[in-house]
């Protein structure tokens, strides 16, 4: 299938990449950010143009990576090219392509994508279509990029994008403030990665709910009180911490 990206950053390239990789072609890139598309479709060996060019692009679906921000104001020529439209949002409605687009659709990839990524991760997609005919195309395609694909309407995606954010941006700002606390009390953050990957491969096993442990569901006040003297040079650390371990203790 030969794709047009719009977008960049690094959604789009992540999913250049996949495109590629699974036997399909990018003909062309088109971006706001002219230096990052030349970039992009220098890897992806194809041409590119800044969003304000007009072209007619060579192509069977129309891919958008942009922000979500950014659909708001989707180019103008693309109502032209009688080309299929998917966005790539988790939160926005499939029906912001309405006007832009007589068959549209959404490719989502429920996961964290960088460009920066030196191999690509399991990339689950959460899919939609105009029409029954447009999710079966879209569906397939999906298919060829990833074993794990799933319908979903925009409530069931916006759901699981707030899922999405709860578990993976939440939890990396936990370990954020975890290396900092670290590094300002002159302990070795890297120990703890360990406990990471343990903690993350649990998740995926069992139900958080029936492995969750630590202090706070033991009810262990004498640990609870000595890590919250410990935390009295940090205020806003503290007052994290005092509201987790309300809602491990009072679910």
């Amino acid at each position: 299938m030969k794709i047009v990206l719009i977008g960049s950053g690094n959604v789009a390239t992540v999913l250049g990449r996949l495109i590629i990789k699974n036997g399909h072609t990018v003909t062309h890139v088109i971006s706001p950010h002219i230096e990052n598309a030349g970039i992009l479709a220098e890897e992806l060996k194809c041409t590119y143009s800044h969003c304000k060019q007009p072209i007619v692009p060579d192509c069977d679906l129309v891919i958008l990576s942009v922000s979500d921000s950014g659909l708001d104001n989707i180019y103008a020529n693309v109502k032209s090219w009688n080309k299929p439209v998917v966005h790539t949002s988790g939160s926005v409605s499939i029906e912001i392509l309405k006007k832009y687009a007589d068959v549209y659709g959404v490719l989502y990839p429920l996961q964290t994508l960088r460009k920066e990524m030196t191999t690509i991760p399991e990339i689950p997609f959460l899919v939609d279509g105009s029409t029954d005919e447009m999710y079966k195309f879209i569906d397939e395609f999906a298919k060829t990029l990833s074993p794990h694909v799933k319908r979903a309407n925009d409530d069931e995606r916006s759901k699981l994008h707030l899922a999405a954010v709860i578990s993976s941006n939440f939890t990396n700002y936990m370990y954020k403030i975890a290396e900092q606390f670290c590094n300002d009390e002159g302990v070795d953050f890297a120990m703890l990665h360990p406990l990471i990957l343990e903690t993350a491969q649990r998740a995926t096993l069992f139900s958080p709910a029936d492995v969750q442990t630590g202090p706070a569901i033991r009810k262990d006040i004498q640990t609870l009180d000595k890590h919250l003297r410990l935390l009295n040079p940090y205020p806003k650390l503290r007052t994290t911490y005092l509201r987790i371990t309300d809602s491990i203790m009072n679910p």
